[in-house]
């Protein structure tokens, strides 16, 4: 018989991701912050392959990836409300991880199952600093699929994508539930 762990199940039933731009100081410092990557990393990882790695975003870095996401954003000639947007993820946040998907050469595990495991830390993280009482929200945008904002920005390989921005910071307003899955409309019994 399961040993039910029913704390667990509650937190997993009712987590709620904090919107970012709600989140404020004080944020993990790296001894706080490093516990919740080791627990994302306890993603499923078929192959063992580990295809992800992580990049912390402090305060600081926030302003330069801002005016790079605004540069980039005039050069592929968004709107004025995009080229916000992209910059205010970076301009409004505190601390951020970027969660980076190294795709591995493998004969063994496809890229999209490689893609899978990625999503997983992505989800792992933002729980993990749920879990410990801060506020997270996992977001992409523009900026995480504009090849030249990877390289400009982090540096990044050609193997390498933006799988997610984990913003973790203090919550300032419990956001209210929102609608959820009417999980029986969607499950089929074989």
């Amino acid at each position: 018989m399961p040993t039910p762990n029913p704390d667990a199940l509650h937190f997993l039933q009712t987590r709620r991701s904090r919107p970012a731009k709600t989140l404020t100081t004080p944020v993990p410092d790296q001894d706080t912050l490093l516990p919740l990557l080791t627990a994302a990393s306890r993603s499923p990882d078929h192959g063992k392959l580990e295809p992800w790695r992580f990049i912390v975003i402090d305060k600081p870095a926030m302003g330069r990836l801002a005016d790079i996401a605004e540069v980039r954003g005039r050069a592929l000639g968004m709107a004025d409300d995009q080229v916000q947007k992209g910059r205010d993820q970076f301009d409004k946040g505190h601390l951020a991880v970027a969660v980076i998907e190294v795709h591995k050469e493998s004969t063994k595990v496809p890229a999209l199952e490689q893609t899978y495991a990625v999503g997983g830390v992505c989800l792992g993280l933002v729980n993990a600093a749920l879990a410990a009482g801060w506020g997270a929200n996992w977001l992409t945008g523009w900026v995480s699929h504009d090849r030249e904002f990877m390289q400009e920005a982090f540096g990044l390989l050609d193997n390498e994508r933006i799988a997610g921005i984990i913003h973790i910071g203090t919550e300032t307003t419990p956001p209210p539930d929102r609608p959820r899955p009417d999980v029986a409309a969607i499950t089929t019994w074989l």
